[in-house]
């Protein structure tokens, strides 16, 4: 499977997160908000600033340079 980080995906997209290349805070971060490995995500906004994605009902917003760190599969 091909994975695509968050970032490059459309308004409307599902996915799952398959996994957080980033450090070990920014990896605690992402895990602490619900960005699991294997958590489903749906983009609300990508346009400029930050994306806003649907988790677990809630709306969290992230920081592109977040975003960017999180490699995802199409769900």
């Amino acid at each position: 499977m091909e994975y695509l980080s968050l970032v490059h995906l459309k308004e409307g997209d599902t996915c799952k997160v398959a996994r957080i290349q980033a450090g070990s805070s920014a990896t605690r971060r992402l895990y602490e908000m619900g960005f699991n490995t294997g958590a489903r995500l749906k983009v609300l906004k990508n346009d400029r600033g930050p994306m806003i994605v649907g988790l677990g009902g809630h709306k969290v917003a992230l920081g592109r340079g977040l975003a960017a760190k999180m490699l995802v599969g199409r769900a």
